[in-house]
């Protein structure tokens, strides 16, 4: 972000792409200009809840449990098939050292496909992970987000 000394505060342009001013609450002004405490044209709601109980609630939640559910199912096994394969790339490299110098093709031995298999390993886990994320649990996570921005909406925090 450049220097913004000098420049109206409002005026400045947030480049976060996580940011949304409206979804946060932010930027909303009634019909004086002055910031706005509920969202334009919102039925006020009663403020029953702090901010700590919505959290609590949202974590209690069946969908919360969901999506870290699934979160768990994915990084826990896939976490450990990786560091299997590192720690078994390591334990070669040095308990049998003639395997790992076995020559392949030319120059290239068998350490060096497998510290080549190490990083095309940690593409693909990456790959994985973005996919499984946005097929199994981003939907499920941001409309979490929009009902605890809704509930904290207004609420002292």
């Amino acid at each position: 972000m450049e220097n913004q000394e000098g420049r109206d505060p409002e005026a400045v342009r947030i480049d976060d792409p996580w940011y949304d001013a409206l979804a946060a609450g932010w930027g909303e002004h009634d019909a004086t200009g002055a910031p706005a405490t509920e969202p334009l044209g919102a039925i006020p709601r009663q403020q029953a809840h702090s901010a700590a109980d919505v959290y609590l609630e949202v974590q209690r939640s069946p969908a919360f449990q969901e999506v870290r559910s699934r979160y768990r199912r994915f990084a826990f096994p896939a976490t450990l098939a990786f560091l299997a394969w590192y720690l078994a790339y390591v334990v070669a490299a040095t308990a049998v050292p003639g395997l790992m110098a076995h020559p392949v093709a030319g120059a290239v031995n068998v350490a060096m496909v497998a510290g080549l298999g190490q990083f095309a390993t940690t593409f693909l886990l990456t790959w994985a992970y973005a996919r499984h994320a946005r097929l199994r649990r981003d939907r499920a996570a941001l409309e979490l987000r929009w009902d605890t921005q809704e509930l904290t909406r207004g609420v002292a925090r």
